[in-house]
């Protein structure tokens, strides 16, 4: 497996990484809007230190997370039961 070795900045610090290149851009774009987030931050919250602006953005992504987890869960058995009841019309057209 091929890997590329990548440096983002996030938070005024440098992390060097080690990805699969179909990953770069993802990566980037996270750290990216990670960097918007604590600038967000930073202009709307009093802090003390960067640590605080990075556990709210932690928190923010970790609430979405959360939430588009129990949205997919739902429509995963909402597709299910939709599956098993298309299943049965054709069970019950082929007897």
């Amino acid at each position: 497996m091929e890997e590329l070795t990548i440096s983002v900045k996030i938070a005024e610090r440098t992390y060097k990484m080690t990805i699969d290149p179909k990953e770069e851009e993802i990566v980037r774009k996270a750290a990216k809007l990670i960097n918007e987030k604590i600038k967000d931050y930073s202009g709307t919250y009093a802090y003390n230190d960067i640590q605080d602006l990075l556990s709210m953005v932690a928190l923010q992504f970790a609430t979405s997370t959360v939430k588009y987890d129990e949205i997919l869960g739902s429509m995963d058995n909402h597709l299910a039961n939709r599956l098993k009841e298309v299943n049965k019309l054709l069970m019950d057209q082929l007897e």
